[in-house]
Formats: structure tokens, sequence, C-alpha cells
């Protein structure tokens, strides 16, 4: 099972924050996932991350796949992969 760690959408119409989650990557995006690693509220100003870096950590370090966006709020948070 390849696993990726991606946004998942959240909110209202025009109202949208996202969860950061490890997820099977044949799964739709607001799917099954496995775990909830952070959260992702681009309508603050600025943006607020919350990100568990040991959950972050811990899906890396097994292999995870980071999507695009998520790769770069992982290294706006300061986790990289070790």
């Amino acid at each position: 099972m390849a696993v990726k760690i991606r946004l998942a959408r959240r909110g209202a119409k025009k109202q949208p924050y996202y969860r950061i989650v490890a997820a099977d990557s044949r799964s739709p995006r607001d799917g099954k996932f496995l775990e909830i690693i952070g959260r992702y509220n681009p309508m603050t100003d600025p943006s607020t991350i919350t990100i568990d870096a040991d959950k972050a950590k811990k899906w890396l370090d097994q292999g995870a796949q980071p999507s695009d966006t998520v790769a770069k709020l992982l290294s706006i948070s300061g986790i990289e992969r070790s």
C-alpha cells in the first residue's frame, strides 16, 4: 500500500480549511485516511499551520510521500526527512 501525506478539505463553501492526513494513495481526497497529522487554515492572516512533528516524522520514516503542497508546509514548519 502506497501511503501519501496530503490535504483533505473541510469547511463550508468558500471557507475551506484542511486536515493534513496520511492516506492510501488510492483513496479519494476527502475519503478514508489512516491518521490526522495536522491542520492548515489558509483563510487566516497569516495562514495557520499546525503539524504534529512526531507523527509526520513517523510517516515519513515509514516511506510516506508528501504531496507538493504538504512538502512545502512541512518545510515551513521546520520538519525534514531524516
